[in-house]
């Protein structure tokens, strides 16, 4: 039986702000694509997650770039495996890059802090070897390698990657933070409101993989996926697999159904 909880942090200093969503059901792999160009000084990445919708799944929203507040950096946010559940620790704004959970999320998020860029005063300053930036448009610029990890599994945990906060990370989480832009959370709701975003229709390599800008789903700026990280699995936790070994029509719909219930239940407590 799929389970969903909302989870409401509105403290502004807290380490994850928003609105968190802990499901049963595992996100899939994290799909391979290209980096769009930056489109101009003062636009920060923030990487493609899969986000969690009731009726229709888990969703992809694509990486794009964004203008960032002068002198913050993104920390993305993460699903984590604790407690039978799948939970969503949503991303923010602060001086320094903290835990998400050790996701390779790529182009200078490789799982640990940030390498894509810096602020130097008031301008940022982007590392070309791990960002796509044009030199003419974008002069603030440096080359600094950084070792490359292959992993593409989307959450923290059992299962998946098992990394937990350092010293460090945990005094950053302790900083004052801000949330998501509001361009950012118009860019989540188009993206949700996609139907070729949902895993259950790309099998985890989504058309719309990255754009240059939020909200633009269309143009030559936009990167479709390469490849999925893995075949998309909409019910990969094992103890559902150990319960269920050949899930059959009746627990589907014994599921369908409890999903209809929960919601409706939700729908009269608003």
């Amino acid at each position: 039986m799929l389970s969903v909880s909302v989870l409401s942090l509105s403290t502004p200093s807290s380490a994850q702000i928003g609105i968190g969503i802990s499901v049963r059901i595992g996100p899939p792999a994290l799909p391979v694509y290209a980096q769009p160009i930056c489109p101009g000084p003062g636009y920060l990445w923030t990487p493609g997650y899969w986000a969690w919708n009731e009726d229709g799944g888990y969703y992809w929203v694509p990486g794009t770039w964004v203008v960032g507040p002068v002198g913050m950096l993104w920390t993305p946010g993460y699903w984590g495996f604790a407690g039978g559940f799948y939970g969503w620790h949503a991303g923010y704004w602060g001086p320094h890059v903290g835990f998400y959970g050790g996701v390779n999320y790529g182009f200078g998020y490789g799982g640990v802090g940030f390498a894509g860029g810096e602020w130097r005063g008031g301008a940022f300053f982007y590392n070309r070897a791990v960002v796509n930036v044009n030199v003419t448009n974008v002069t603030n610029v440096y080359s600094r390698t950084v070792i490359v990890n292959n992993t593409h599994v989307a959450f923290n945990g059992p299962g998946g990657i098992e990394a937990r906060p350092t010293p460090q990370e945990e005094a950053y989480s302790r900083e004052p933070h801000s949330a998501p832009l509001a361009a950012q959370m118009q860019h989540e709701h188009a993206a949700s409101q996609n139907r070729q975003l949902f895993a259950s229709a790309n099998h985890g390599r989504p058309a719309i993989a990255a754009t240059a800008r939020p909200g633009e789903f269309n143009g030559a700026h936009v990167e479709r996926a390469s490849a999925a990280g893995q075949e998309a699995r909409p019910m990969n936790h094992e103890a559902e697999n150990r319960d269920n070994p050949k899930p059959n029509k009746q627990a589907k719909q014994a599921q369908k159904k409890a999903e209809k219930q929960a919601k409706a239940e939700r729908e009269e407590h608003r």
